[in-house]
C-alpha cells in the first residue's frame, strides 16, 4: 500500500521544561514528595534531558496533579478528538482526499478509554459516511502507530480501492500522575500530547513510498516493566529504569531480521534521551537526528511520535534506501516497517519477513 499523505497537529499551549518546574513548584503535590523525588525533577526539567518543550491539551495545566480522575477522563473526550480531527483534516487536505471519501479510519490511543471509541467522536467532527468502517485500537502503548498502520494494510487487501486513514492520538497530560515512584517521576517529565494521520491506498500517492515489510516481536514477559495500571481511577505509568535496555535488545532482535534491500534512514520512536542513546549503537553509520529532534521540539508523544520523526525526514533531503521505521512500547513489545520505492527487479518488495510473502 502507499503513502499518500501525513499531517500531525499538537495543542498550542507550550512549555519549556522550566515552565514544568515552575508548575510543579507551585503545585500542592510538591509538599506530598519525599525530598529525593523533588530533587530528581529538578535535575530531569532543569538539567539537559534531550526535552526543549512539550504541548498539553489540558486546559490550566497547572492544576493539572490535583485533577480528579472524572476530569482527567473529561478532558481526553475533550480534547482526544479535536487534536485527532485536526491531524486528519490536514492529512486528507494534502492528498486532496474529501472526508466522505473515506472507506475506513482507525484510530489508535492509550491514554484514555472511551465506548464508542474516538473514531465515532471524529467521524461526526468530519462528517465520514454512515458506512464507513470504524476501527480503534487501544492497549498497545508507544509502539501502536506501526501495528495499526498494519491493520490499515489488511483493510486494503480486503478492499483494494478503498481510501483508509490511519490516526495516532495521545492526550498524556490526561494520564499525568505524581508520586515517588522514579519511574512515575521521570514518565511526567518526558510525556506530551499530540497526534499524527496518515492516508493510504492501493495506489501511488504524492510520495511515492510504499509500506511494506511488517515485523513485530513481543515480551510479555516483562509486561510489567512499561505499563499503565489504574491507581484511583487513574492511569498511572510504570516505568523500570531497565526500559533503554529492554527496547534496544527488542529493536536488535528485529533490525537484525530486516531484508536485503538497503536503509536508506533509521525512523525510530523517540522514548527519551536514554533511550536513543541505547538504540544508537545498534544503526552505525545511520543517525536517529530525526528522532531526537521530535523529543527535543515536542518531548515523548507516545504513539505519535515515530510518525513525527518520519514527517521531519520526508521534509529533509530525500534519502538513497527506504525508511526503516521501529515504535515500541508497552507488552513489551515492538514493532517495524519499512517505507520504500518501489524497484524494478521483481526481489524484495513483498518480504514481510524471511521466506514469507506479502503484498502489505
Amino acid at each position: 500500500m502507499y503513502l499518500q499523505a501525513l499531517a500531525t497537529a499538537v495543542p498550542s499551549g507550550t512549555f519549556s521544561q522550566q515552565d514544568c518546574w515552575r508548575i510543579i513548584e507551585k503545585s500542592p503535590i510538591r509538599n506530598q514528595l519525599n525530598r529525593r523525588s523533588r530533587l530528581l525533577l529538578h535535575g530531569i526539567l532543569r538539567g539537559e534531558n534531550g526535552i526543549a518543550q512539550r504541548h498539553f491539551a489540558t486546559p490550566d495545566i497547572e492544576g493539572i496533579f490535583d485533577r480528579s480522575a472524572d476530569e482527567l477522563h473529561a478532558n481526553f473526550r475533550a480534547e482526544g478528538p479535536r487534536l485527532a480531527a485536526r491531524a486528519l483534516t490536514a492529512a486528507l487536505a494534502q492528498c486532496k482526499v474529501q472526508p466522505q471519501e473515506l472507506d475506513a479510519l482507525l484510530i489508535c490511543t492509550c491514554t484514555g478509554y472511551l465506548c464508542p471509541g474516538l473514531t465515532s467522536y471524529v467521524a461526526e467532527l468530519l462528517n465520514l459516511r454512515p458506512n464507513a468502517f470504524l476501527q480503534d485500537l487501544v492497549g498497545l502503548g508507544c509502539g501502536a502507530a506501526i501495528p495499526t498502520i498494519r491493520a490499515a494494510s489488511h483493510v486494503l487487501a480486503a478492499q483494494p480501492k478503498a481510501i483508509v486513514a490511519c490516526v495516532a492520538v495521545e492526550i498524556c497530560s490526561a494520564a499525568f500522575y505524581l508520586d515517588d515512584d522514579p519511574g512515575v517521576l521521570i514518565s511526567a517529565c518526558l510525556f506530551s500530547d499530540g497526534a499524527a494521520a496518515t492516508v493510504w491506498r492501493n495506489t501511488p500517492g504524492p510520495t511515492g513510498l510504499r509500506c511494506f515489510d511488517f515485523n513485530t516481536h513481543h515480551q510479555p514477559e516483562d509486561r510489567d516493566r512499561l505499563r499503565f495500571e489504574q491507581r484511583d481511577g487513574k492511569l498511572r505509568n510504570l516505568l523500570d529504569r531497565t526500559v533503554p535496555e529492554l527496547a534496544a535488545g527488542a529493536v536488535a532482535r528485529l533490525w537484525q531480521q530486516r531484508g536485503p534491500r538497503p536503509v536508506g534512514a533509521i525512523i525510530a520512536h523517540p522514548g527519551g534521551k536514554d533511550v536513543l542513546a541505547a538504540l544508537a549503537p545498534l544503526f552505525t553509520p545511520h543517525s536517529l537526528e530525526f528522532s531526537a529532534g521530535v523529543l527535543r521540539d515536542h518531548g515523548n508523544m507516545s504513539s505519535p511520535s515515530v510518525l513525527f520523526a518520519l514527517d521531519a525526514a520526508l521534509q529533509n533531503k530525500p534519502v538513497e534506501g527506504d525508511f526503516w521505521l521501529v515504535s515500541f512500547g508497552a507488552g513489551f513489545s515492538a514493532h517495524t516497517c519499512r517505507l520504500g520505492h518501489d524497484w524494478d527487479d521483481g526481489d524484495q518488495l513483498g518480504l514481510e519477513n524471511p521466506g514469507i510473502k506479502s503484498r502489505d
